[in-house]
């Protein structure tokens, strides 16, 4: 059963959420900005910003930060964002997907492919890499939630369709345009989840070495860096012996 890709542990493990909190929270408040603006900006009235309030909620980005988002959008005053997806390979031939909302293309497309080229991997074509992945609704819930059964079971009636359950979480995979409400129906039986997005989630997957996994690790934590970029995903498979290493690295 597919559950969080290996990269995303690792980041965990190395603390890379603790280091980008701030640009974290900004990510978090565009997305909402965004959302509202595309829609109405009452949450229960707009699947997309709901679900914005929400991961945002679960990453604790404060109330007053949550309002003034939603506000901007409202006011008229956030500005006009485009997104935009790319695809690349980065070393190891490790297949790469960026998603930025920009109001300057050239300047996050010029960065993005630099970052690609510094890195020893290239920036491809739109589709490139993207047969490899498929879009999915993701919903996190801590192990303390139930055990296995109970969030199977759970997730099986609000219509999901995988759950992977180890002793520090359930992650479970819905189709992408059902996120809204299998979340809904989650929450009335299992409570606020930890986390609520929609993922690119890897159907094959290219194994690295450390070598390889260290020089790709420094491509996503480059790409996360830019204030454009709002999530890079990658479709990395590395064995335990690696991520131990590369977590005392």
């Amino acid at each position: 059963m597919a559950g969080h890709s290996k990269w995303a542990n690792i980041q965990h493990r190395k603390g890379r959420q603790d280091k980008l909190r701030a640009k974290l929270f900004s990510k978090l408040s565009k997305e909402i900005t965004v959302a509202a603006k595309m829609g109405d900006p009452d949450p229960d009235k707009n699947p997309r910003l709901r679900l914005a309030v929400k991961e945002a909620k679960s990453s604790s980005v404060p109330k007053d930060v949550i309002e003034r988002a939603i506000n901007k959008a409202s006011g008229g005053e956030g500005e006009n964002y485009d997104e935009i997806r790319y695809e690349g390979y980065g070393p190891g031939g490790v297949a790469v997907i960026v998603e930025a909302m920009t109001d300057n293309r050239n300047r996050t497309a010029s960065s993005v492919r630099s970052t690609f080229t510094k890195s020893g991997g290239n920036l491809g074509e739109t589709g490139s890499v993207g047969y490899m992945f498929d879009r999915k609704g993701q919903i996190i819930y801590p192990a303390s939630v139930g055990d296995e059964d109970t969030v199977m079971m759970a997730a099986i009636e609000a219509g999901a369709e995988d759950v992977q359950s180890d002793e520090e979480s359930h992650v479970i995979l819905c189709e992408a345009t059902a996120l809204n409400d299998v979340s809904t129906a989650l929450e009335a039986e299992l409570g606020e989840s930890e986390s609520t997005k929609l993922v690119w989630q890897p159907n094959m997957q290219t194994e690295l070495d450390l070598e390889g996994l260290q020089k790709l690790m420094r491509l996503v934590e480059t790409l996360e860096d830019d204030d454009d970029v709002q999530s890079v995903t990658t479709n990395v498979e590395a064995s335990d012996e690696v991520m131990a290493a590369y977590a005392e690295s």
